[in-house]
């Protein structure tokens, strides 16, 4: 099998697999609270992506890590997964996922925005229309397609689903600054995050009181949206001829997640959300052809 058959197979493998996080959010805060979903995650994450470490014979990058290399995922653990994934998920906590999906998929967006802001870039005119039709698709979404008086279904979680995208657009400013490995990063991250979400679920009123069912579905989403397919995602990227013929596929993600909602969750998908995910893509993929 050639290698970019191979790139194909991981990249729709890991679409696949990110296409039922978001069915599985919900699920599992059936059984567990969003801090305690957070936590069981984390854990998992970081034990898979240790293993990963070792089958890959990046220990001893591992064991030479500086204090300043410490110092620096400390902090992007806080950013993520700690800050990220407690206000993602307390937004699925109130939001259907159907909302709260699309939302969070604004974060390309955000990016544009943020490196204006921070890294001092200029937006040009494609990009500022790019940026209103992805904000259009949010209006949409966030008012199930109410123009006339602008009333949010839910205007708190609606501002938490994007609040996620804009922690996650800063999280990707700092982490594509440095230059270490991709899974010891992640690893690091994941284990520093893992501590604070220790310490949020212990001083929480729920505690440790877990279910066998959430704790199932909690080990899922530390597998499949946070360890084992930012892996798959990489080597797909690795094995393609150009980063742009498996890039793209990324985007089938949310639209393939509102079939699993529907189907997994039980929730009618409205006619608002998949125009309003329509017009979020619409604008993420205008500013990609500007870039």
């Amino acid at each position: 099998m050639e290698n970019q058959t191979k790139a194909y197979l991981f990249a729709a493998l890991t679409v696949l697999l990110w296409s039922t996080v978001a069915s599985a959010f919900k699920l599992t805060l059936r059984s567990l609270s969003f801090i305690q979903m957070l936590f069981i995650a984390s854990v998992v994450s970081t034990a898979a992506l240790f293993l990963i470490l070792l089958v890959q014979g990046k220990w001893n990058d591992l064991k030479t890590s500086s204090k300043n290399d410490l110092v620096r995922s400390a902090g992007l653990g806080l950013l993520n997964p700690f800050i990220y994934y407690l206000v993602l998920f307390k937004a699925y906590a109130v939001l259907p996922a159907q909302e709260a999906q699309p939302l969070n998929w604004t974060w390309p967006i955000m990016l544009v925005l943020l490196s204006a802001v921070l890294l001092k870039q200029k937006i040009g005119l494609k990009s500022i229309f790019a940026i209103m039709v992805s904000f259009a698709g949010v209006l949409v979404i966030s008012t199930q397609g109410n123009f006339q008086d602008l009333r949010f279904s839910n205007a708190f979680g609606a501002a938490l689903a994007l609040s996620s995208s804009i922690i996650w657009a800063l999280f990707w400013i700092y982490n594509v600054k440095d230059s270490r490995d991709e899974v010891l990063k992640l690893f690091l991250s994941f284990g520093f995050g893992s501590l604070y979400t220790l310490a949020a679920v212990l001083l929480s009123p729920e505690g440790l009181h877990l279910s066998t069912a959430g704790t199932i579905g909690a080990a899922y989403i530390g597998l499949f949206e946070m360890g084992l397919t930012f892996v798959f995602w990489l080597k797909a990227l690795k094995l393609s001829r150009t980063a742009a013929q498996v890039s793209n596929l990324v985007y089938l993600a949310p639209f393939i997640s509102l079939f699993f909602i529907a189907l997994i969750v039980g929730e009618e998908i409205r006619l608002s959300t998949i125009s309003g995910l329509v017009l979020i893509i619409s604008g993420i993929l205008i500013q990609r052809s500007n870039a």
